[in-house]
């Protein structure tokens, strides 16, 4: 049995395509990152959920608005300006990150925006530069168009989950670097130092949070999956009990994770409460085990 709101999303069937995405995406989001003015957490970096596809959202620059729009639709990264000017590249079976990464240059090159970026992958395990990587290349257009619906329905449900809460929480967003759908409550206490840390993670976790996601997989977990962590991690966050039974902790690098695996969704006929349930069931276990003060953080619906 398969949820047609939640269709299957095998990796193997599409890694190239994903890994291939991954580092267009990735090429946006630093244009993107470097261009917007910073806010907190890194809100400026990530990418946004569209009715087309993925977007960059309006980006002030010498008084205009620029965005970047990977529209899903009619399978074209679409360049826009506010005074009218307009770009188009054809993604297809084909184009390689290398061909993707130069025509898009020249199109800012074209419409007089002057940026410059870390042209590398991401924490990808792969340090070829965008502009000599010719074998990243392929798109199949049915699976780039299946993981953007669920996307979509993603999006509305961890909106949906967020009704209430009235502490500080962010955007709906997708990281580019992990390539994740995610959400972060914040209970407005600072977190712990971390002198040891790089730059992105003291940004990052300056502050606790319970953070909720959906990713496609990788050479980690190699399924799709609903995730949720709290940060700083509690020691006995992972005594407290997640919904659905499906649900489980999983220790991921020395820290609790609880997971959802995205088959047990896809295979449901109750899969948006399975979901909900599952968000909220992690949001309570981590804010008993880190004690947070809750008491001005929900709104009575």
């Amino acid at each position: 049995m398969t949820n047609t709101s939640f269709p299957p999303l095998p990796l193997h069937e599409w890694k190239a395509t994903k890994e291939t995405l991954h580092r267009w995406v990735q090429i946006v989001g630093k244009i993107r990152m470097e261009l917007m003015p910073p806010q907190n957490h890194w809100w400026h970096v990530p990418l946004y959920v569209t009715t087309h596809g993925l977007g960059t959202g309006p980006i002030p620059y010498n008084g205009k608005r620029l965005e970047i729009t990977f529209d899903f639709h009619r399978h074209q990264l679409k360049v826009d300006l506010s005074d009218g000017q307009e770009k188009r590249i054809e993604l297809k079976d084909g184009l390689s990150v290398s061909r993707f990464y130069e025509s898009l240059f020249n199109i800012l090159e074209h419409l007089d925006i002057s940026v410059s970026i870390q042209a590398k992958p991401y924490d990808l395990g792969d340090d070829r530069p965008f502009a000599d990587d010719n074998d990243h290349n392929s798109y199949d257009k049915k699976y780039v168009e299946r993981f953007w619906h669920i996307l979509l329905k993603v999006d509305a449900l961890f909106r949906k989950f967020n009704q209430s809460y009235c502490g500080k929480v962010c955007p709906v967003q997708l990281y580019w670097h992990s390539f994740d759908l995610a959400v972060t409550r914040f209970s407005g206490a600072k977190g712990p130092p971390m002198p040891d840390s790089n730059t992105v993670n003291r940004k990052a976790y300056s502050h606790e949070v319970i953070s909720f996601g959906f990713w496609a997989g990788d050479d980690n977990i190699t399924e799709p999956a609903f995730y949720s962590y709290t940060y700083p991690a509690p020691d006995n966050l992972m005594e407290y009990p997640l919904k659905p039974s499906a649900a489980y902790w999983s220790n991921q690098s020395g820290s609790p994770m609880a997971l959802l695996m995205y088959e047990e969704v896809c295979t449901s006929d109750e899969a948006d409460n399975m979901i909900l349930s599952f968000l909220d069931s992690a949001y309570q276990a981590g804010i008993k085990a880190a004690n947070w003060d809750t008491e001005a953080l929900h709104l009575e619906m």
